[in-house]
């Protein structure tokens, strides 16, 4: 798989000019949400190679990343003359990368494509990596394939345009590439301003996410080892998010992944020795900006049924990625129905 680029634009439309030129394209077809539509696309069309390009919209929100919204994309595709030297330019947040990267690979077995990723969940997640994918039948990306993008063009101007909920749900991943790396790295994520949350002041802490997560997609791209550790906190967290969508009370990506970060930094305490301080720290954040997820005892069966359809599972045992410290990463450890159970009890408990 081939390395991805990933950039934090100082002069955004001259970087997508250049982007798109290195490119060689027929036609080009811009994909947006309702979100990104009215926020970032007036932006986007100012590149003077988008003159003639065409627009593709879908419903905004995690829920519309499925099976539907694919073949609505397609159908556009497969009807206004694309082939496989067009381009595909995704401009919006982990949805609209997530399944616009997929749609792409997948059209006439695959056609190029650039993200252009406007929030910092999707900049620091979904965007880089190569993995596309969508929803299926209740399950978080049940169906995708690894096909990294050309490029991956961050505007942190973008941003502006989200509220601070959205901000904090990038900042749960970040938080966790810091977790993988180094004291030091965490040290330093932990001790951002979440009130004030000035840009200029992440991004310094943002250009060292991505190196993290780009050294390990580049030491295994297709997730057969140590990129399993980018799951920290996502076996937990997807079961959460895919329980929240069931009950009709969705949550942000971010907020559920900090949730899971909880429940396995919690378990690796449990089972590797993982500090109790540093636990109890993360503990104190998630709880004064996250707040926490409403699910009692009798939501403990389908939340493990969810866990049981993660992908990193072998066999019929459910696998985390644990740490016995920071940057101490233990991937396919396991942990019984009993273990899973204690560790929602105490998630509920604080």
């Amino acid at each position: 798989m081939s390395q991805q680029i990933t950039k934090i634009c100082d002069d955004f439309l001259s970087e997508l000019d250049i982007a798109i030129g290195n490119v060689a394209s027929e036609n080009i077809y811009v994909l947006t949400d309702d979100n990104t539509q009215k926020y970032c696309l007036p932006e986007v069309l100012k590149s003077t190679k988008l003159t003639n390009c065409h627009l593709i919209n879908i419903s905004a929100g995690d829920e519309n990343k499925h099976i539907d919204s694919a073949v609505t994309i397609w159908k556009y595709l497969s009807e206004n003359g694309a082939t496989r030297k067009s381009l595909m330019i995704n401009v919006g947040g982990g949805m609209i990368t997530d399944i616009g990267g997929f749609t792409a690979s997948t059209f006439k077995r695959g056609i190029p494509y650039i993200n252009v990723s406007t929030t910092l969940l999707g900049a620091v997640d979904a965007a880089t990596g190569g993995k596309t994918g969508i929803n299926f039948i209740g399950l978080k990306n049940e169906i995708g394939v690894f096909a990294p993008a050309k490029e991956v063009l961050i505007n942190i101007d973008f941003f502006r345009t989200l509220d601070h909920k959205n901000l904090i749900s990038g900042y749960a991943e970040m938080l966790k590439h810091a977790l993988i790396d180094t004291p030091d790295e965490l040290k330093e994520v932990m001790g951002y301003d979440l009130k004030k949350f000035d840009l200029q002041e992440l991004k310094p802490l943002l250009i060292n996410s991505f190196r993290i997560k780009e050294r390990v997609v580049e030491a295994d791209p297709f997730e057969a080892n140590i990129r399993k550790a980018l799951n920290l906190g996502h076996t937990f967290g997807h079961a959460f998010e895919s329980h929240s969508y069931k009950t009709n009370k969705p949550v942000l990506h971010g907020y559920a992944v900090m949730w899971g970060l909880l429940c396995e930094l919690y378990l690796s305490y449990v089972k590797l020795n993982f500090p109790k301080n540093t636990l109890l720290e993360i503990k104190k954040l998630a709880k004064e900006y996250y707040g926490s997820y409403v699910f009692d005892y009798n939501d403990y069966e389908s939340l493990f049924e969810y866990m049981t359809h993660d992908k990193k599972n072998e066999s019929k045992e459910i696998n985390f990625t644990l740490l016995s410290g920071i940057g101490q990463i233990k991937i396919n450890k396991t942990a019984s129905k009993e273990e899973i159970f204690e560790t929602l009890d105490w998630l509920q408990s604080i």
